[in-house]
């Protein structure tokens, strides 16, 4: 087979637009792979809508049509066939080769083929690409459905009547930047013969063998009596398969020898095998070949029932495994732009903050191969949505054809990877049937329940037996069952957040939780490169417009209550609002982990995002680390020691998920804010064997302070610690922060010591105020009178921390939570 990549000579023209749009030149250069919104901005026609309210000014875009244009030379190699390979088209696309139309396309996630030997002509050829506005394509969607149509979506567009990413219509973290064009590459693909169509690969655990099991569809280019070999290749082995022509399916299989097992981050090694597949000619000529790197694993979801209810446990080569992780939404609404190194660097900021598996959501897409490709090698296992999201779904046709020829696809093409572990069936659909009103809108009319409880675990039985399917997040496993209850399947906490305090964590035990988070802004740099104002507030119009959740300002000031007092400045009201994320998922976090193995694992909602906002993300917009990034890293630790409420007192609960037993001397200790010790307990060795808790009695003379205001409960085991405070911040009696710094020039930046002359509590280090570029390796710091700790700042020098006004870059809880209280010792 022979390629010839059709990535370069593109223009782009505007077919159709509404009476509001600008002018535009006849033609705009165009890259491809690519999409319109970068062309307008690679020629300077639009600005950036990621800053300010840019956004609201270029809605005109995604309610356009667009054309792309591009010539090409083509000698005629009298090849059998010669195919045009369209990998992704965002998202009507209607496709014209020399003035002949070769088919239209509705569907954003699928790749598309088409015969064009009778369209080509030798010499010059014009490829013609026009893109319906995707609200004009959502209308007629809508207007073939009829009432089927008129069914309960949260977020307004059409996003749940075609196939798009659902999410350009804007959510309560992303703007509106409905997107259009041709955004995977794009390629004239001319062969003889024969060619692999389709190629799904099992591989999988027998024993202590490793089975590769390739299920092989084949199409021939004409008929006649010649035959190919098909030719399997991994870890040493080879196996041949002789199919004869006009025979479309075949079976090749290899057993490896005690292959080396790929594991989870954490628990082992990432090790890969090349798999390679060669179609082969009788003459013994290459006519085509199929390659990939795969692992050897097994995987099975857990749901055993239990005294509790039942479990929902994900099992990797018979290992329990306690899910750490975030959910996953598109890296940049503008998804050409991602390139490997953002994708690798996103996943190494999971991995180093201890998690170990990435919920890809189904408001999404399904991610390029090099997501799954960075995942595989990092040990980050992957949880696949299928795309359905927050909205009922038509099952009717034209959709329900589309969908099944999606999910096929897409089970196909990600198959091969190792770190994918579960497919689900949808996101909070089959919770908002049942809680959120949706029955009596809907009249009876199909929702998308036959997805999700029928075609799709159909499919996946059918395309990829070796991995688990689950309807939906939440689900309990039966639709007699409340969706979203604690005792059964997975669960979403959002009334924290959204109505209460999150204490209210400590309300749940769920069996595992896969979507919770708590709000906070971007980083300070993120934040003023995105937003222009010479005035920047909280409710500022340009912060306030990089705030996309219906009352999220109020709900993140009402979540400081009894905490913090209301922020005065714009400075405070960043650094508090993003303290009180880190605290609240920490809370989370901890509390389900002290529950193992009823609780068997906790998806944040989440690790990143699309553009600069105010979000759930631990990862803001530009790539830069918000204090929840180092909660998370400390509470998803291997080693985690925790203190929480247990019965009428507290307890220490040890979570060891190494794979070594943890057996270190345990002290916990009560202090006041002098610190002065007024108890102790300690522990010869506590002995926490790998994969399980031990629940450590916390004595009452150590337990109960004399004056809560002013005491608190420090425990160490090992290198692992807890911090204990009777009080919120706002009745605790701080002693204003006091300490010292010294700066010293290191490798790569600058090393701060601080020294703690007071108690400082949740010490934070903004070097990004300082450089944008800059970074700190740690956060969220608890010091003891005396105590020092030496923060690495990596691109910044010794100057120009020296230089620099420390007042907003060095903050700590004491700071914020009121004046130092009279009678304090200092």
């Amino acid at each position: 087979m022979k390629k010839l990549p059709l990535d370069t000579g593109w223009t782009l023209s505007r077919v159709r637009a509404p009476s509001s749009a600008p002018s535009l030149p006849a033609t705009i250069p165009a890259a491809v792979p690519g999409n319109v919104h970068l062309d307008l901005l690679s020629a300077r026609l639009i600005t950036d809508p990621y800053l300010d309210v840019n956004e609201i000014s270029q809605d005109w875009i995604g309610r356009s049509a667009w054309r792309y244009r591009m010539a090409f030379d083509w000698d005629d190699e009298e090849a059998d066939r010669v195919d045009l390979s369209c990998l992704g088209l965002d998202t009507a696309a209607r496709l014209e080769l020399n003035g002949i139309l070769l088919g239209e396309t509705c569907n954003m996630h699928r790749s598309y083929r088409f015969d064009i030997r009778g369209q080509l002509k030798e010499g010059r050829n014009e490829l013609i690409v026009d893109f319906d506005s995707a609200y004009a394509h959502g209308e007629a969607v809508r207007s073939a459905l009829g009432s089927a149509a008129d069914i309960p979506a949260n977020y307004p567009g059409p996003g749940h009547l075609i196939r798009k990413m659902a999410c350009n219509f804007g959510w309560d973290w992303g703007p509106s930047v409905v997107t259009a064009g041709i955004w995977k590459p794009v390629a004239i693909e001319s062969w003889s013969k024969a060619r692999l169509a389709i190629v799904r690969p099992e591989i999988t655990l027998q024993g202590g063998d490793g089975m590769a099991r390739l299920r092989i569809e084949v199409e021939w280019a004409d008929e006649g009596t010649d035959s190919a070999a098909l030719v399997m290749s991994i870890g040493g082995k080879r196996t041949e398969v002789r199919i004869a022509q006009g025979e479309t399916h075949a079976l090749a299989e290899c057993r490896i020898d005690n292959p080396e097992i790929w594991w989870p981050h954490g628990l082992g090694g990432q090790p890969l095998y090349d798999l390679d597949l060669q179609l082969l000619g009788s003459d013994g000529a290459m006519l085509d070949r199929w390659q990939r790197r795969v692992g050897f694993r097994s995987v099975r979801l857990d749901t055993t029932p239990d005294e509790i209810g039942s479990a929902f446990t994900l099992v990797v080569n018979d290992v329990p495994v306690f899910a750490r992780g975030a959910n996953w939404i598109p890296e940049d609404c503008f998804l050409p732009r991602v390139t490997r190194e953002r994708y690798r660097e996103r996943i190494a900021q999971a991995r180093d903050a201890n998690m170990n598996i990435l919920r890809v959501w189904g408001g999404g897409v399904y991610e390029t191969d090099i997501f799954y490709e960075e995942c595989d090698a990092a040990g980050i296992m992957v949880w696949q949505d299928f795309l359905f999201a927050c909205a009922a779904y038509p099952e009717e046709e034209p959709v329900y054809g589309e969908i099944e020829a999606e999910a096929r696809e897409a089970i196909t093409r990600l198959m091969p990877h190792p770190s994918l572990v579960l497919w689900n069936g949808n996101n909070e659909n089959i919770w908002g049937y049942f809680d959120w009103g949706w029955q009596d809108v809907l009249a009876n009319r199909p929702w998308g329940a036959g997805y999700y409880l029928d075609l799709l675990p159909k499919l996946v039985a059918e395309i990829d037996p070796t991995r688990p399917y689950w309807p939906g997040s939440p689900y309990s496993g039966s639709m007699d069952i409340a969706p979203n209850a604690d005792e059964h399947g997975c669960k979403h906490i959002w009334d924290v957040w959204n109505e209460v305090g999150y204490e209210t964590y400590r309300n749940y035990i769920p069996r595992f939780c896969s979507e919770f988070g708590w709000q906070a802004p971007s980083t300070y740099a993120t934040l003023i490169e995105s937003v222009r104002e010479k005035s920047r507030a909280p409710a500022s119009p340009g912060v306030l417009h990089h705030q996309k959740a219906t009352g999220g300002n109020d709900k993140l000031i009402k979540g400081l209550e009894d905490w913090f007092p209301a922020p005065e400045n714009f400075d405070d009201w960043l650094f508090v609002t993003q303290l009180n994320q880190a605290r609240a998922i920490s809370v989370g976090v901890d509390h389900m982990r002290s529950h193992r193995p009823t609780c068997m694992g906790a998806i944040v909602w989440q690790l990143n995002d699309c553009w600069p906002v105010t979000s759930w993300a631990a990862v803001d917009g530009a790539g830069r680390k918000k204090p929840l990034w180092y909660a998370l890293r400390n509470s998803y630790a291997p080693h985690l020691l925790t203190i929480q409420p247990r019965g009428d007192g507290l307890a220490a609960i040890a979570v060891n998920d190494a794979t070594l037993f943890w057996r270190v001397p345990f002290t916990i200790e009560r202090f006041d804010f002098s610190g002065t010790l007024l108890a102790r307990h300690s522990v010869w060795r506590i002995l926490c064997d790998r994969f399980e808790n031990a629940e450590i009695s916390i004595p009452k003379d150590v337990a109960t302070p004399g004056n809560p205001k002013r005491e608190f409960l420090r425990a160490r085991l090992g290198d692992a610690e807890a911090w204990w405070f009777f009080e919120k911040d706002m009745k605790l009696q701080y002693p204003q922060p006091r300490f010292d710094l010294e700066a010293e020039p290191i490798a790569d930046g600058v090393a701060v010591t601080v020294t703690a002359q007071s108690f400082l509590r949740d010490l934070c280090l903004f070097a990004d105020r300082i450089s944008p570029n800059a970074e700190v390796d740690d956060m969220l710091v608890n010091l003891m009178p005396g105590e020092g700790k030496t923060f690495r700042i990596k691109g910044l020098s010794k100057d120009a921390w020296e230089d620099a006004d420390l007042s907003a870059i060095v903050r700590t809880a004491n700071q914020v939570a009121g004046a130092a209280h009279p009678g304090e010792a200092e």
